[in-house]
């Protein structure tokens, strides 16, 4: 969702996610950016200036209800701002926009009440029935938002019997609910208002209630926000609660690595975005530029179609998680910048399984190609196995990111005897081939702050869309269901440990790996942060000419 998914920019959706510890207050990963070794700054903030972003993604749009693109996000949560945010030192979800709140004892009727004098950056006043309005626009069929029904489905009404008391009236329990209301950008409250005013083109001149104002857009080059000199509602994790400090911020948009840090040498941009870990290596130690590094709230994994005639053998499936050493790709691929998958859920999530380190799978190669026996496929004289005159033939599908992921793993599985043909294609397309199940395997990845992110996955009802592997699995059904449900942080944790059992017993995927995230900041501009998902914490940030 927040990927919301797939952190490719179109599959932000998988990204999307959330997390909740109970009626009152959740708890959710903690946070893992880090500064590399820098003092701080003892010089005083002062006010001016322009802050300026590389970042290698253009958003599709900026009307955050019509988009899951992660390049969208990131601009859009500067422009507005959310009923609760997530604190990363007490890892508590607290009250934003919402000065405070409350849960009925079944979980189904919730109870807001909003800041008052909060007002939209074209004079609009922020109302219940701005959220109510908001709420309900994205559940619109006819407006199709990509993550409307996954952050607000559960909410089957919305009562505002005053201005600033908003009342969600559930369908059923909601673990997750809680934290859909701090994603950073796509559950901000929108201007009817600005919507009716500039219809179709809203999405390129969006208005919130955020830090930053949208003042322009060069498609193909950059977008600029400026301060919002009314803002004055900042949350109680910031020490500046009102305007921002930098007169402007720019998104520039720069395709290529290289391109990008030769902008940042040449000071033409502050802050260099995702660079890899390879770019990031030869600044550890730089009085220059400051490395900001986070853990993803995600994981990177192989997909294999349950539907095919091949993968449908669970011998098969478990063989290839065998056959796989993820050392060599965490090494290879991320040059040690990054964690082993052992489960489907990331390790920086909630409701992660420590044992799952145990009960994955270990690489060996021996062993799988023993179950390859077993289940009858003998190797030929080409070395490839076949069994009825069929060889273990796959195709692989991958995109530009998973160039060098996609070659390990084909040399992998070619040690068992298994013949696996790459097919790069642009990342929309894999999505849409392997959401049809046009496929055999395929690399993916998501984000998100929530385990019910499994849902979007592996849920039966998600076939066709995002459970590419087509997994129809009844226990498994009720189990993802149960958990999305269940209110109680202990008694979840339990639910998805048995999840991430069941599918890691199922061979349905491979977990790859966890992948570091890394910021390069020209030390110009101080007191910048990662957000926990995604995104800069800019409110205490300023520039040191």
């Amino acid at each position: 969702m927040k990927n919301r998914l797939v952190t490719s920019p179109l599959l932000f959706i998988v990204c999307l996610l959330v997390l909740l510890s109970g009626c009152s207050s959740s708890s959710a990963p903690a946070n893992t950016a880090t500064e590399a070794g820098k003092p701080e700054s003892t010089a005083e903030p002062k006010k001016g200036g322009t802050i300026t972003i590389g970042y290698m993604d253009e958003p599709d749009t900026l009307d955050m209800y019509k988009s899951a693109n992660l390049a969208a996000a990131m601009v859009g949560s500067e422009i507005g701002a959310r009923l609760f945010y997530y604190d990363p030192k007490t890892q508590d979800v607290k009250p934003y926009l919402a000065e405070s709140y409350t849960i009925s004892e079944d979980g189904k009727t919730w109870t807001f009440r909003l800041k008052p004098d909060v007002v939209f950056h074209d004079g609009t006043p922020l109302t219940a029935a701005s959220y109510k309005q908001t709420i309900e626009r994205a559940l619109d069929q006819e407006m199709a938002s990509p993550l409307g029904d996954y952050l607000f489905g559960a909410i089957q009404s919305i009562d505002t019997p005053d201005d600033t008391t908003l009342i969600f009236h559930l369908k059923e329990p909601a673990a997750q609910l809680l934290t859909n209301l701090w994603e950073p950008a796509v559950t901000q409250p929108v201007s009817l208002a600005a919507i009716e005013k500039m219809g179709a083109d809203y999405g390129r001149n969006p208005v919130g209630v955020g830090p930053w104002k949208f003042d322009s857009w060069k498609t193909g080059e950059s977008i600029t926000l400026v301060r919002n000199e009314g803002y004055q509602w900042g949350n109680a994790s910031e020490k500046n609660q009102g305007p921002p400090l930098a007169d402007k911020l720019v998104y520039k948009f720069i395709k290529d690595s290289q391109t990008m840090i030769a902008a940042l040498e040449s000071g033409s941009i502050d802050i260099a975005a995702n660079v890899s870990a390879k770019d990031m290596k030869k600044y550890k130690e730089s009085k220059e530029v400051t490395v900001l590094e986070r853990m993803k709230w995600g994981s990177s994994f192989l997909e294999m179609n349950t539907e095919n005639e091949i993968l449908q053998d669970i011998q098969v499936r478990r063989a290839v998680n065998m056959a796989i050493n993820k050392d060599t790709i965490v090494s290879g691929v991320l040059l040690g910048e990054g964690e082993i998958a052992h489960s489907p859920l990331s390790s920086s999530l909630f409701g992660y399984d420590p044992a799952s380190a145990d009960y994955d799978y270990k690489y060996n190669v021996e062993e799988a190609k023993k179950l390859l026996d077993a289940a009858g496929w003998t190797v030929n004289a080409q070395g490839i196995r076949e069994r009825e005159g069929k060889p273990l033939a796959v195709e692989l599908l991958s995109w530009d990111i998973w160039t060098r992921t996609s070659q390990l793993i084909q040399g992998m599985l070619k040690e068992i005897g298994m013949d696996v043909k790459i097919i790069s294609l642009d990342a929309a397309t894999v999505v849409d081939v392997a959401g049809k199940g046009s496929f055999d395997m395929a690399l993916m990845n998501y984000t998100d702050n929530d385990p019910n992110a499994l849902s979007l996955f592996l849920h039966s009802s998600q076939i066709g869309s995002l459970n590419h592997s087509r997994v129809h699995n009844k226990e498994l059904d009720a189990l993802l269901e149960k958990g999305s449900a269940t209110l109680n942080k202990d008694e979840r944790k339990k639910i998805y440990a048995d999840i991430q059992k069941l599918v890691v017993d199922q061979a349905y995927w491979v977990p790859l790996y966890v992948e570091k995230e890394f910021y390069l900041v020209k030390n110009r501009v101080q007191g910048v942060t990662l957000e926990p998902m995604y995104g800069f914490g800019l409110q205490d940030s300023w520039v040191k000419e």
